[in-house]
């Protein structure tokens, strides 16, 4: 590794890429306060056992992927690998359990101990909503509908939604367990991971992507079709609201998403501008039960990955920035000490009116300072020495077209806004 390079699975954004990252979380914010979403903040870390709770020993983000550690007060506390278990810790504050509904986005960094790959990092950003302490079918393609939403604001197309039913708690045992007589009958063909699948939990083997039990998978029982009616009539609501709000999607009954919490309606969003591993958003009704808590919290969500959809939109030619203007500055440049006076000053005055204002040190050639305005990309260059400032004006030159002309200096910043705004 080398001396600057940040660890394996992690990476530096620079100022010229935070743009981009901007626009993903700027448009969120938009979409979703289109649906009366709050944003919540909440903790990078948590006590361990709310993610061992929330998201069940038996998933390999529990046993394998969580960043653990002791904190000086001796407690396990976990760097958070997913944002569905913290925001849920936090909204037991409110009366969620009760039945009060509360709308709630994230955006922010989660951590999983994964080989990093393409699209997949050890620090990953995500974009997520919950909308919690209700259950109802059209909740759950409401939630559809925004992620949906979010992704057309963003001018990603192409996409595929994959749908699929979970059925609820009660209905799993006996499908579970002609998902175990199933692939019992195979089980000196199934991976390693899949064998111990097989007597911890079952559901994980339909999602594992080893080619030699995908060949088995596809022909399992219709376990679905063992659900009880109620839960069956669920998942037909969902998709009859989907069907009246003109949205496409394939049942998958292979989606099971690598989680314990997810009842009823789960869902995922695939493109192909990602190669093999095409997620790019996902998630689901879920009963998710806390450390103290004897009722589980209810409700239905999604995230998104940031860096998968920043990697789908550069395999879409779409501008990073999307539709944000580029905060472009204005260049200050003086030539002698009276003008140096000038420069600090109007430099400070252009910024305390909301302008984005550079300039060079002091004692640099004209020829030096304009460089500096090239590489910070100024808009526009104000050139003042000592004969502009014996009449009052300076120099106004437009660094896109090139022309420039002598401005009074009590017109200087009217001018500026002008050729500003006109780029």
């Amino acid at each position: 590794m080398a001396k600057s390079a940040p660890l394996p699975g992690t990476s530096d954004i620079f100022p010229g890429e935070v743009g981009a990252w901007r626009f993903l979380e700027e448009t969120a914010r938009g979409v979703f306060n289109c649906y009366n979403y709050g944003e919540l903040r909440t903790p990078i870390f948590e006590a361990t056992e709310v993610f061992q709770r929330g998201l069940g020993d038996e998933t390999e983000v529990v046993q394998k992927e969580m960043y653990t550690f002791e904190d000086r007060g001796g407690r396990s506390v976990t760097l958070r690998p997913e944002g569905t278990a913290g925001v849920m810790r936090a909204l037991l504050n409110t009366d969620v359990l009760n039945g009060v509904e509360q709308r709630v986005f994230y955006i922010g960094p989660m951590f999983r101990g994964e080989r990093p790959a393409a699209g997949r990092r050890r620090q990953f950003h995500q974009i997520g909503a919950e909308n919690v302490g209700r259950i109802a079918p059209e909740l759950d393609a409401e939630a559809i509908a925004m992620l949906l939403g979010l992704l057309e604001k963003l001018g990603i197309s192409g996409s595929t939604l994959k749908l699929n039913t979970r059925g609820v708690a009660a209905d799993r045992p006996a499908a579970a367990a002609a998902l175990k007589e199933y692939f019992s009958k195979h089980i000196d063909i199934l991976c390693e991971d899949c064998r111990k699948r097989l007597q911890g939990n079952v559901w994980r083997i339909l999602d594992c992507k080893v080619e030699s039990c995908r060949e088995i998978i596809a022909n399992v029982p219709d376990y679905a079709g063992m659900f009880s009616a109620e839960s069956r009539e669920y998942f037909q609501k969902v998709c009859r609201h989907l069907d009246w709000l003109g949205i496409k999607y394939e049942i998958d009954p292979f989606l099971v998403r690598g989680l314990d919490y997810y009842v009823h309606t789960v869902f995922e969003i695939t493109h192909p501008g990602l190669g093999a591993q095409n997620a790019i958003a996902g998630g689901g009704r879920y009963e998710l039960l806390l450390p103290g808590e004897s009722k589980p919290v209810i409700g239905v969500g999604f995230a998104a990955g940031m860096e998968r959809l920043l990697m789908v939109r550069e395999a879409l030619n779409l501008p990073a920035n999307g539709d944000m203007e580029e905060n472009r500055c204005v260049f200050v440049a003086a030539l002698g000490e009276a003008a140096e006076e000038f420069k600090v000053k109007f430099t400070a005055e252009l910024r305390n009116q909301g302008i984005a204002a550079a300039a060079e040190i002091a004692g640099k050639s004209l020829k030096a300072q304009m460089r500096a305005a090239n590489r910070v990309n100024a808009a526009c260059a104000v050139i003042v020495g000592e004969e502009e400032l014996a009449g009052n004006t300076a120099v106004l030159r437009d660094l896109t077209g090139g022309e420039q002309k002598q401005v009074a200096l009590n017109e200087l910043i009217g001018e500026i806004k002008k050729l500003i705004n006109k780029q």
